[in-house]
């Protein structure tokens, strides 16, 4: 290519962009059409985490900004001539269905809506009329975070080719059904009824497929080297991540929203600063231990990171609330003033060691173990005070199927001694929490406010087992970040010896008291 035709080339990329709809938009345009994010994430060469980012406030730019315009373009087309067909295939059958008495209802919402909560604590709506379930398309009851579904699996089943699904029980069925969507011709009834119906952007790998695939290719590449293939594999250990997360995500009744609007608070306040969140991490080394000498046992807490992935995380846009009451319906960061610590002899303070006084953010899981330790059943110190709180919905399970891939993944590593698996594992899950904020490394998903909730539920998982030894006899001796603990006295009738996420490990051994206290004062 010589220089002119260089110059032309990036003379033609420069222009106007092409013009994407508003963001809802986008997303009802797929919905309709019933494609999944991984079809058109696949069609488009990007992550569907990174198509939920289109679909919930960012812009794409480039050469894949038109890909994209051209694909929501075809698609608006061929709803709207779709919608045409079908509205004159409604008016035809009902030109020729005979005039009853009576209207037949319509699916209004209701105006003010019957709440209940369902197993797993989201809000459920009872509807007057059944509308469509947006899994299976069949009548349902109820709503769930805004959308029509059957709450049991067993209801929620595809009709028959052909047959209508028939209504709940006490519902009329007078009503004309609609005509079916169109399809591309006969053969696609033919296509349907052989073998269990699975959709098209299913693949027949699952998340520990991925995790294997992945090792087995590394070691292939490198012709089983263990070193080459352990280091080519913590290089893609965040994309990698990613992916698992979109594969364990599938079916989900919650899209993880990748890209929300975050408050000031959660922003740093300097390129190489920090934001405003207090995540309580403990540093904490007792001042007296108990008369005499004693040897101490420095525990190591496995998986801390991957066990902390189970934590209240808000789902959509956190909302600005002065509430000084705590919604456990609610999850993020609030602006609290803490409660006196009396007991820093022999327990660190939960909120961590903080030289200023007065009001600070901390996250969910700090707010959660300080109402817990002031609750009747503990009484340790008094309810921490709320001022003003950064909150949405909250789900403890939205990372649960991706922390049991790993977990699993993780044990099936150690009983076989897969040293490489090991480490993958353990990059995947330590590098997507610690990525999750304002990184360069992982711009699929920018939730800063996600980070700190884990960090803070390992910090609290630590603090709490430093409590279940207290309790249990024991003198803690230390608590250091997420997996140190030093503990005095027999250890083992309180903590399950293993590698296992459940269990503890020895990592040190020494002698603490009257004449060897310096040791106690190590590390700091």
């Amino acid at each position: 290519m010589s220089d002119f035709d260089a110059i032309d080339s990036l003379l033609d990329a420069v222009g106007p962009q092409a013009e994407l709809p508003p963001c809802h938009v986008r997303r009802e345009l797929r919905e309709r059409a019933r494609l999944s994010k991984a079809q058109v994430a696949r069609a488009l060469g990007v992550s569907p985490s990174t198509l939920s980012g289109w679909e919930s406030g960012r812009d794409p730019a480039g050469e894949i900004r038109t890909k994209y315009a051209y694909l929501l373009d075809g698609l608006n087309a061929k709803l709207a001539t779709e919608t045409e067909t079908e509205t004159e295939t409604e008016a035809a059958s009902a030109a020729e269905q005979p005039v009853t008495s009576g209207t037949a209802p319509t699916a209004t919402p209701l105006s003010s809506p019957d709440l209940c909560l369902d197993e797993d604590g989201d809000d459920v709506e009872l509807l007057v009329v059944p509308e469509p379930c947006v899994l299976c398309g069949r009548p349902a009851g109820q709503r769930v975070a805004g959308f029509a579904q059957h709450l049991a699996p067993a209801d929620c089943q595809p009709t028959a080719t052909g047959a209508p699904a028939a209504p709940p029980s006490g519902q009329p069925t007078t009503q004309t059904p609609k005509a079916p969507r169109r399809t591309t011709g006969p053969a696609r009834a033919t296509e349907r009824s052989k073998g269990p119906a699975r959709h098209a952007f299913q693949e027949p790998s699952g998340p520990a497929d991925l995790i294997r695939e992945a090792v087995q290719g590394a070691l292939a590449e490198h012709r089983g080297d263990v070193d080459a293939a352990t280091a080519a594999l913590l290089k893609r250990a965040i994309p990698d991540a990613m992916r698992l997360l979109d594969e364990t995500r599938k079916g989900a009744r919650y899209d993880v929203i990748a890209h929300p609007w975050i408050p000031d608070i959660l922003k740093k306040q300097t390129a190489r600063g920090a934001d405003q969140i207090w995540e309580a991490r403990p540093k904490w080394t007792r001042h007296e231990l108990p008369p005499g000498r004693h040897e101490v046992t420095a525990l190591d807490i496995n998986g801390s990171y991957l066990s902390a992935l189970k934590t209240h995380l808000p789902l959509g846009q956190l909302e600005h609330s002065t509430a000084p009451a705590h919604d456990r319906r609610r999850s993020g960061v609030h602006l609290i003033t803490p409660p006196e610590w009396e007991h820093e002899a022999v327990l660190p303070n939960p909120i961590g060691q903080r030289d200023e006084p007065g009001p600070l953010w901390v996250t969910e899981p700090t707010l959660r173990l300080l109402l817990r330790l002031s609750g009747p059943k503990h009484q340790l110190c008094a309810p921490p005070q709320i001022h003003e709180s950064y909150t949405s919905g909250t789900t403890e399970n939205l990372l649960e199927k991706f922390r049991i891939a790993l977990k699993d993944a993780r044990d099936t590593a150690i009983e076989q001694g897969d040293t490489v698996t090991l480490e993958y594992v353990k990059a995947m899950y330590s590098k997507f929490v610690s990525t999750m904020g304002e990184s360069n490394y992982n711009r699929e998903l920018y939730r800063p406010d996600w980070m700190h909730l884990i960090r803070s539920q390992a910090f609290a998982n630590l603090w709490l087992k430093a409590l279940k030894a207290h309790d249990e006899g024991l003198a803690v001796v230390r608590a250091m970040g997420t997996d140190e603990l030093h503990i005095i006295g027999d250890w083992r009738r309180v903590f399950a010896e293993g590698r296992g996420v459940t269990e503890v490990k020895v990592k040190d051994t020494y002698t603490a008291g009257s004449d060897a206290a310096e040791h106690a004062g190590e590390g700091e």
